[in-house]
């Protein structure tokens, strides 16, 4: 052991010696060096002359520039983490929703006017250039940008970390909007070359599927378990640089490829079987080929249970060669590797660590799961108890067997344990047990996650409440201390300084710039509040932002917007809990109030939505129908000329919403209350000076703690008067019948207003709300929904002044909604984890 030990220090003294001699050339980070750096890459990594110069060249050309600077910084914070043998955070998550890199990477490179500079010296647009880039859609929306942030911050706070995902060929779909129905299209992402990304065979990792297991008795008299006659598929990791701003940290997003076992099959070939030649080929690559396939069908199912597996096994194969290069025993390995899991997606993985250790390394059931207990942690992401995986134990058997078998064994102690807790409480046994028993037995994923963590999170108070109070009570009440908040955050490096030049700008000048990096540095803001000169020109940068989002929304989709009109903006994925269709309604009560001539004056107001609905989601693709129809007749009728517009921004991604998020007034957060997790979009929204309406809902509560209620606009029921609604025998009928004006809103729908060649069209919409239900309350909260919106339309049409106070005192008041605060208690309080800085020169 001693000698292990000794060897293990010697090769960390080599790389720290190697590391000294190899990186003494730094490239320069002046305008003339990213000039010549542009132009060499022009010539010799791309091999273009300037008659053969593509927009797109220019992209890579000033991408590997950019990259080369990234490299040396990851080089070093990698030989520095080996060196200290550092705790390492290993984020697992299927989703990361970057967006594009270059941008961002220039800004936490601290070279955004060297850039710029050097490309106008060489009479090139930079912002032609960005143009050029394609979002990285690798994720479906909240949970996937969340991880992004997370990964930026991580870097940020020097916090030694690596990202672990899928480098899916299609991402999340393109969207389409045809005749008013979404269409969706393949977003082939890496139809071009991505620059950012690194291959690394020489880490590749085998995992395997089917097959089946067989007991023997070892050298040493312990029984033993193989997993024999398997198809195996080679995962290939790429690398992404994921740099923290203006530190030199860049840490790394390792995303894996599908790749065959046998690529080619030459006796299929010989006998004239050519497609069968290629068969495995194509199986096998089909793992990594699309985010989330539609699972309404058997096969859907196994390949989205493949892809979790796929992911989890490799990573985790790759965290212990990593572990054991600088660690002989498996006792430290808590120590040294924090696995966070994002959501109920990667619980598999607990399964695979456990058959890992105990069938490749030998070591015995009780220390393999106390080192498992000790190095995960799991953060839940929903309160709809739909939304929580499970997976039929046949497919899992026929699937993954050894897990199959791990998972029951894991259970049949955990049972026992709950038993000893809770003698005789069999109904508590049937509710806990990772099993659930029915028709077909089926794998509890989040219990799993939950049984194997040393942590369990939720992602704001409220949220976490719910959980410990009903989701998942009674695991609260067996584990209390293994329960905690930690509320969501976003990373104001892209969602302000990047996304809203004007304000940053504006911001920059009178305060400074600390904020980038302590978000509760905007604070200052608030001395400025009763500043005329100061009011004034928040305004002016708010009008710029305006006219920034116009101009790009113009120019992407055609779409011509009034900046002298209120930007009501609800952009999220489409969903019912999310109530896109509440705003709807409201939309066409406004709509009403004009026809009617009514004496209410009508603040003119663009309403903007946007979101992408499930393929296999019936109910949110016609609620994108009815938007796009409501919206085609408002804006045609001349009534509502420069009074009321509707517009539905078609394939929302990061890239729009960095442009409308500055630009919006009023941020539609309308979930029905205990129904979101969190959110995030509250956050950028609050960020960048838009006033929030919403319900007292996952971090809209934190929201209102922090700038106050009375700088918000809060209505509808709670999530306790939600719940006593729900159980109170609610009749929507009712509240159609006793409200007027509600009841004008939806039989002008039923009459077929909106659809006049199909007049039943959106007859399921109405049925849903009278008929069966009104699930998420969309009608019990309407009459609340349109008070607060005549309240606070009058007063941003009448009192501009105090809108732009409260603005202000949004923006003041954000710090807490960082995500480098969020990081910073997962650090402290689940992972344990210290920063490492960097130091170039050491």
């Amino acid at each position: 052991m001693e000698e292990t030990v000794k060897k293990m220090k010697r090769k960390r003294d080599f790389g720290k010696n190697a590391f000294s001699k190899w990186l003494i050339h730094y490239k320069g980070m002046s305008k003339e060096d990213i000039r010549k750096g542009f132009l060499n890459n022009l010539e010799y990594s791309i091999a273009k002359d300037r008659y053969t110069l593509t927009l797109y060249d220019q992209f890579l050309s000033l991408s590997y520039t950019v990259r080369e600077r990234l490299i040396e910084r990851w080089i070093a914070s990698h030989q520095r983490y080996h060196y200290k043998n550092a705790k390492r955070v290993y984020y697992f998550s299927m989703e990361f929703l970057l967006g594009r890199l270059l941008s961002d990477n220039i800004m936490n490179l601290g070279l955004t006017e060297e850039c710029k500079e050097a490309m106008n010296d060489l009479d090139l647009n930079i912002e032609d250039i960005f143009d050029q880039e394609h979002d990285a859609g690798l994720g479906n929306g909240g949970l996937g940008r969340l991880a992004a942030c997370f990964l930026e911050s991580m870097a940020t706070k020097q916090l030694p970390a690596v990202g672990y995902g899928i480098r899916y060929d299609f991402g999340i779909f393109n969207q389409k909007i045809v005749n008013g129905y979404q269409q969706e299209l393949p977003e082939f992402w890496l139809q071009y070359r991505n620059p950012w990304e690194i291959e690394r065979p020489e880490y590749k990792m085998t995992v395997k599927f089917y097959g089946k297991t067989v007991y023997y008795t070892d050298i040493y008299g312990m029984n033993r378990v193989k997993w024999i006659d398997t198809e195996d598929i080679f995962a290939l990791p790429y690398d992404i640089p994921i740099p923290g701003y203006c530190v030199n940290t860049v840490n790394t997003l390792r995303l894996w490829s599908a790749r065959a076992a046998e690529e080619f099959n030459f006796q299929y070939f010989n006998s004239g079987d050519y497609i069968g030649a290629c068969t495995e080929k194509l199986s096998s690559e089909n793992i990594s080929k699309v985010l989330y396939p539609n699972d309404n069908n058997i096969s859907g199912r196994e390949l989205r249970l493949k892809q979790q597996y796929f992911f989890s096994s490799a990573s985790l194969q790759d965290i212990i060669r990593r572990f054991r290069s600088n660690n002989p025993d498996f006792g430290s390995f808590p120590d040294k590797a924090a696995i966070q899991l994002n959501d109920t997606h990667p619980a598999i993985a607990i399964a695979e660590l456990m058959r890992l250790l105990v069938d490749d390394y030998f070591i015995d059931w009780d220390k393999a799961w106390d080192i498992v207990t000790q190095t995960f942690a799991y953060t839940n992401h929903t309160l709809m108890p739909e939304a929580l995986e499970k997976w039929p134990v046949g497919l899992m058997r026929h699937l993954l067997p050894r897990l199959m078998e791990i998972i029951f064994e894991i259970n049949a102690r955990f049972l026992r344990h709950v038993s000893y807790k809770f003698p005789g409480d069999t109904d508590r046994l049937r509710r806990m047990s990772i099993i659930e028993e029915g028709e077909e037995q089926q794998v509890r994923m989040a219990y799993l996650a939950i049984v194997g963590s040393h942590s369990v999170n939720g992602v704001s108070k409220l949220h976490t409440r719910l959980l410990e109070e009903g989701l998942v009570r009674d695991f609260y009440e067996m584990w209390p201390q293994k329960f905690n908040n930690k509320t969501n955050g976003i990373t104001q490096r892209r969602w302000l300084y990047k996304s809203n030049k004007p304000l940053r700008m504006l911001i920059n000048e009178t305060i400074g710039n600390s904020w980038t990096k302590h978000l509760f540095d905007l604070k200052k803001l608030e001395s400025y509040g009763n500043d005329s000169s100061f009011l004034e020109r928040w305004r002016q940068a708010k009008m710029e932002a305006k006219e920034i989002f116009i101009g790009k929304i113009r120019k992407w989709d055609g779409i011509r917007l009034n900046s002298n009109t209120m930007f009501d903006v609800h952009i999220k994925r489409i969903h019912e809990y999310k109530r896109q269709l509440l705003k709807v309604l409201h939309c066409i009560y406004l709509y009403n109030m004009v026809k009617s001539k009514s004496s209410k004056i009508i603040t003119p107001r663009t309403v903007l939505f946007g979101g992408k609905a499930a393929p296999g989601y019936y109910m949110a693709k016609l609620i994108v129908k009815f938007i796009n129809n409501v919206a085609g007749v408002i804006n045609n009728d001349p009534d509502m000329h420069d009074c009321l517009n509707v517009y539905f921004l078609p394939n929302y991604r990061v890239t729009l919403a960095e442009y409308v998020i500055p630009a919006a007034d009023l941020s539609e957060q309308i979930s029905t209350a205990g129904t979101e997790a969190s959110g995030t979009g509250n956050m950028k929204f609050a960020l960048n000076g838009a006033l929030t309406v919403g319900t007292m809902d996952g971090a809209n509560i934190e929201i209102s703690e922090a700038v106050g209620k009375e700088n918000m606009f809060i209505f509808g029921l709670n999530a306790q008067e939600v719940e006593k609604v729900r159980h109170g025998g609610y009749r929507p009928l009712d509240v159609y019948n006793n409200d007027i004006e509600l009841k004008q809103v939806i039989d002008l729908i039923s009459s077929g207003f909106f659809s006049p060649e199909e007049p039943h069209l959106f007859l399921p919409i109405i049925d849903s709300l009278l008929k069966y239900g009104d699930r998420y309350l969309v009608l019990a909260d309407f009459r609340s929904y349109v008070n607060c919106q005549n309240q606070l339309e009058q007063l941003y049409r009448d009192n501009p002044l105090q809108w732009t106070k409260m603005s202000i005192h949004n923006v003041a008041n954000t710090g807490f909604f960082s995500s480098d605060r969020t990081i910073e208690e997962y650090a402290r309080e689940i992972w344990n984890a210290t920063p490492v800085p960097i130091d170039l020169d050491s």
